[in-house]
């Protein structure tokens, strides 16, 4: 992340109330900078009130920190940064590899108010490809072996169907998750389209299996893949393990590219079987030809010399920014895939994608070669080299080809940046809407917080509440909850609201009176909402009512949302506990969308986790996470390979033993949980 250069402080510096001055700290942090290493290491500021404000990596931690408290910023964003530090903590390490990484775990963990950071919503999926690939000396063996007995070979391999196994027949799959040395991996896609679509194509032209294990195993008969050309049939040995093994190379190596190199190889072998009067084989030969030549036509780029690169353009307006990183993988454009950081305000474009490329590729592999939209610091490139043991070159001003991936790249971004300030100023329209409909005054509007709470059940059986979370004018998925409702009759959604709203506020009620009593932050203590909406008419409400009242909180915050006649969407009421009459705001009126997308979101949230439960006591699927050692991974795999509960109970140990990531000690412990 690029930083500002150490100069000489002048007087005027000295006196700017917005610049990083050096008159404006104590003594002691002046001296603790002074005291500095010249080493390598991380370096974290503090407020007042012992916030984190920012964390940096250095080289040199005497000189870069110093940069800080030696040069005005002006009313920039670090200038108001270095204006608000009090405090300092510094972390020496081996090396600036080191320090890259330790301050990108930081920085992910702490979340500081003035870093740039992108949020890890989502891994990114593979595709998966079974057990390992043979040596080249191997396959030549195999291959030959089977040249010299063909007829022998394949007869005996087909009549016998109790020879076949999975293992001598990779599959290809859907994949997201940490990586395993015992399979092979290609990626990472930008989407789990662009995974699907690529094992479409694979088993168009090479037609490999995608089926479990488990399926396989159990086949007497093929499927209807086979039946349309996209499978081979190696379950039913209608292939043998040689052409399945070419098959599954050829795959391989068209991810990594070497398309042109296939053609030729399978032209040749066409031909050569056509000249041996093997029409049979060459005609198989000639459809796959047809077929690759296809999906050539309709896959490839331009420029096949680029195998892997990933294209970043950035684009940064009203304190907004939107990073979109287009990916090239074996010579085929992927997709693409937007990313839009947090604590931006008036940072640079270059510093927002050097930002985006430390944190990214610390945890993602990257390609050799990156195409960005701003110029990147040679030192950032060369520290991922070393961190990745790949070398990598950014390539700013590119030609041709690239040239035209990288506008493509940029247009995009514009596109979606754009899209993102649309949809936040139309959701400030609605925030603000609701607020003058229900006559609220709140302190800060983009602080504005409403709670919503539904009930959902099935015939009374695994009750569950949700209460989801709007504030900041956005829908806040990390702070949303759900209640077990236990100790009720089975449907009575009054005593289920009653109970999920004591739970939630009680705590907060009375972790305020004890910070007012203590004189502490009031503000840390607990967040009330100044809106709490019920998805229910006046029986809902009165109930919230007198929870509220138990507790001694504001009746003012308590809304109903009534379903109108028919339960018609856009006709509800709002109804009130405090007195007021209904109001009914119309179905085109902003507040009432703002509303329904809360109200909807609280039911699908309660719903999902009311199904989730209902499962888990139908099948028992408690048993098992109730046993120490048993996750919702191991769980998940234990279910798929033994068809459910029931399947695992039936199982012995050493059956169970055989599922992956499970020892014969936790084995012989599920064994007698479940017996």
């Amino acid at each position: 992340m690029s930083e500002p250069h150490a100069t000489a402080p002048s007087a005027d510096d000295a006196a700017d109330p917005n610049g990083a001055q050096t008159a404006a700290h104590s003594s002691e942090l002046l001296a603790e900078v002074a005291a500095l290493p010249g080493l390598p290491g991380v370096y974290r500021y503090f407020d007042a009130d012992d916030a984190l404000l920012y964390v940096g990596k250095a080289k040199n931690l005497k000189k870069r920190v110093s940069n800080y408290f030696q040069k005005s910023h002006g009313g920039t964003r670090i200038g108001h940064m270095v204006s608000k530090i009090v405090r300092m903590e510094t972390t020496v390490v081996r090396s600036e590899a080191e320090a890259l990484l330790l301050e990108n775990n930081l920085i992910k963990t702490l979340n500081p108010r003035f870093n740039i950071l992108f949020r890890d919503d989502k891994s990114y999926p593979y595709l998966k490809m079974t057990g390992q690939q043979p040596s080249t000396r191997e396959y030549k063996q195999n291959q030959a072996l089977a040249q010299q007995n063909v007829a022998g070979a394949a007869i005996e391999n087909i009549a016998s169907r109790s020879s076949i196994s999975a293992t001598s027949f990779p599959r290809i799959a859907y994949y997201r998750g940490a990586v395993e040395k015992k399979h092979r991996y290609f990626g990472p896609y930008p989407s789990a389209w662009a995974v699907k679509e690529t094992i479409q194509l694979l088993q168009k032209v090479f037609r490999l299996r995608t089926c479990e294990d488990t399926v396989f195993a159990n086949r007497t008969r093929p499927c209807l893949l086979y039946q349309i050309k996209r499978c081979s049939g190696p379950c039913v040995g209608h292939v043998s393990d040689t052409d399945y093994a070419q098959d599954t190379r050829n795959a391989e190596r068209f991810l990594r590219g070497e398309t042109q190199a296939i053609l030729q190889e399978l032209e040749a072998a066409m031909m050569a079987h056509a000249e041996k009067l093997e029409f049979e084989k060459a005609a198989e030969l000639r459809n796959q030809i047809s077929a690759l030549s296809k999906v050539l036509h309709q896959q490839s780029v331009d420029n096949v010399s680029d195998k892997d690169v990933d294209i970043l353009a950035v684009k940064v307006q009203g304190g907004k920014a939107c990073v979109n990183l287009a990916m090239v993988r074996g010579g085929r454009h992927l997709g693409d895939r937007p990313y839009f950081p947090t604590h931006v305000d008036d940072a640079p474009a270059s510093e927002v994608l050097e930002a985006f490329i430390t944190q990214h590729y610390i945890d993602t592999p990257p390609p050799p070669t990156l195409l960005v939209s701003e110029k990147v610091d040679a030192e950032l490139i060369a520290l991922l080299t070393e961190q990745s043991g790949v070398k990598i070159s950014a390539v700013h001003n590119p030609r041709e080809q690239r040239r035209i991936w990288l506008e493509m790249a940029q247009k995009n971004a514009d596109i979606q940046l754009a899209r993102l300030l649309a949809e936040e100023g139309s959701q400030q329209a609605r925030t603000r809407a609701l607020v003058a409909a229900l006559d609220l005054a709140p302190d800060d509007l983009d602080a504005f917080r409403i709670e919503c709470f539904d009930i959902s059940h099935t015939a009374g059986e695994a009750t569950q509440a949700s209460c989801v979370v709007f504030h900041g004018h956005k829908m806040q998925s990390n702070e949303y909850r759900r209640y077990n409702i236990e100790g009720i009759t089975g449907g009575d959604d009054y005593a289920a609201m009653r109970q999920v709203l004591t739970r939630r506020y009680s705590k907060m009620v009375e972790a305020l009176r004890v910070a007012e009593a203590e004189g502490t932050s009031v503000a840390k203590a607990a967040q009330l909402p100044d809106l709490v909406l019920v998805d229910g008419g006046i029986g809902q409400v009165n109930m919230a009512k007198e929870v509220f009242t138990q507790l001694g909180m504001d009746l003012g915050l308590i809304a109903g949302v009534e379903k109108g006649e028919g339960r018609k969407v856009g006709l509800e009421d709002l109804v009130f506990a405090d007195g007021r009459e209904k109001v009914y705001l119309g179905k085109d009126s902003a507040a009432l969308m703002l509303i329904a997308q809360i109200r909807d979101e609280a039911h699908r949230f309660a719903i999902t986790g009311m199904r989730a439960q209902r499962a888990k006591v139908r099948t028992g699927g408690s048993k098992l996470e109730d046993i120490p050692g048993v996750g919702a991974k191991r769980r998940a795999k234990l279910l798929q390979r033994f068809g459910g509960i029931r399947g695992v109970a039936a199982a012995g140990v050493a059956d169970i033993a055989t599922v992956d990531g499970i020892s014969k000690d936790l084995a012989e412990e599920i064994y007698r949980a479940l017996h």
